[in-house]
């Protein structure tokens, strides 16, 4: 496919002309700019399978009014798009068009990359068959489970991922480091804000599950827990771990920990885990602890020079949950469990309700790996149109009046605690 089928589809044309000529692009959205005006922002992308085109859609908006994403965060899709953000060039190039290629030039039902058996199963799930055939062709796949805790390696994902990032020269992490890592040269703070830009630093993050030591693991920042030499570590290695569907893909498993008091120092200090290291670690999908890390560049204590944009792929807690079966009751418990840390975060930080955004996804399914070229431009479309709402109705000055109301209270609060008073 073209990448202007989908960036100049009618409504996407459309709508960013709109925005350019309602002056969208010289609208403050950050106090962090460089020489050539653009903006930067921190981005954290929720996950959702193949919904995951959705968000380059938002990205690409976002970045035709001259944003760019100093730090990438996501988990699963999101940690699939924020590796391509930041493994395709330094924070002050644009991005999304490139995603826009890779992705939609993808048949995404290679990665199905089980037997015969899987992908007979697979190809039932997508199309809702009829529950005889669902059990039928599931009866074909136990031994799969059985044997390997999920359908597909997910060998042809990793090679897909690794393959894109060499073509990048990265090959490891320190490639990662040195390409997107760096400082952009002229970067300064907005005239009139008494701040510099001492300490900022782009940051790359995804959320993966390690199940064997009940971790909510940030990648590459705890490498060095699963790894003597991180920093050698392909970066696709974090993705495949947070891109781990439970049962759909085999768990990404890690062998050969760093052993001795060192190592075992460092798991308490960055995790608090006391117990024994293990000799291998099975991760799952990130989504398991949390699908949508908006929390991870939060700091409740100042008053940010650049906001964190959080975008989400459907519309989520807006009816109750039906139960009426044993199955029904396992998905909500599972849904439950999944979003209850971002839920709990964002009501304890009702601020970030400014900066994140939800893309209606309709009746797109997160598991349809057949998802024809028609499918993905809409998602594309959909994806547009959430950044056309967010552009028009985010402040950035409201957003950083209530970010200094609520440092004050912190601070109020500190200072209570120190007194006595509380």
């Amino acid at each position: 496919m073209d990448t202007k089928q989908f960036t100049e589809s009618p409504k996407v044309y459309h709508l960013v002309s709109s925005l350019l000529n309602e002056g969208f692009d010289k609208k403050e959205y950050s106090d962090v700019l460089d020489e050539a005006g653009h903006q930067y922002v921190e981005l954290v992308m929720e996950g959702g399978g193949v919904l995951g085109v959705a968000l380059i859609g938002y990205n690409y908006v976002l970045e035709q009014m001259g944003l760019r994403f100093f730090s990438v965060a996501g988990t699963s899709a999101g940690s699939i798009n924020a590796l391509l953000l930041a493994g395709m060039g330094d924070v002050s190039k644009p991005k999304a068009e490139k995603l826009v290629d890779v992705l939609a030039n993808k048949n995404l039902m290679e990665f199905v990359d089980g037997d015969s058996d899987v992908k007979d199963f697979v190809k039932a799930l997508v199309k809702k068959a009829g529950i005889v055939k669902m059990i039928l062709k599931g009866s074909q796949v136990v031994d799969n489970l059985k044997k390997d805790f999920g359908l597909n390696p997910g060998n042809d994902f990793l090679n897909w991922l690794t393959g894109i990032l060499n073509k990048n020269d990265i090959v490891n992490t320190a490639d990662l480091e040195r390409i997107f890592g760096a400082v952009p040269p002229g970067l300064i703070i907005r005239k009139g804000v008494g701040k510099n830009i001492d300490g900022l630093k782009p940051r790359f993050s995804v959320i993966a599950s390690d199940l064997t030591t009940e971790t909510k693991v940030e990648f590459p920042r705890m490498g060095s827990l699963y790894w003597e030499k991180p920093e050698e570590i392909p970066p696709a290695y974090y993705v495949r771990s947070s891109m781990s569907v439970p049962y759909f893909f085999h768990p990404f498993v890690v062998k050969k920990l760093p052993q001795g008091g060192p190592a075992l120092e460092n798991w308490k200090t960055l995790v608090k885990y006391e117990g024994p290291i293990p000799e291998a670690v099975y991760f799952v999908d990130g989504g398991v602890m949390s699908n949508f890390p908006i929390d991870v560049f939060h700091n409740k204590s100042v008053v940010p020079r650049l906001p964190t944009f959080g975008v989400r792929l459907g519309v989520s807690r807006n009816e109750p949950n039906k139960i009426s079966s044993p199955v029904n009751l396992f998905g909500a418990m599972f849904n439950s469990i999944r979003h209850l840390h971002d839920y709990d975060f964002i009501l304890k930080n009702p601020d970030y309700e400014m900066l994140v955004e939800k893309i209606d996804i309709g009746d797109h399914d997160w598991l349809n790996f057949g998802i024809d070229d028609a499918s993905k431009i809409d998602l594309f479309v959909r994806g547009a149109e959430a950044a056309d709402r967010f552009l028009r109705r985010f402040s950035w000055e409201k957003y950083k009046n209530v970010r200094e109301l609520v440092k004050s209270m912190e601070e109020g609060l500190k200072d209570a605690k120190q007194n006595g008073s509380i």
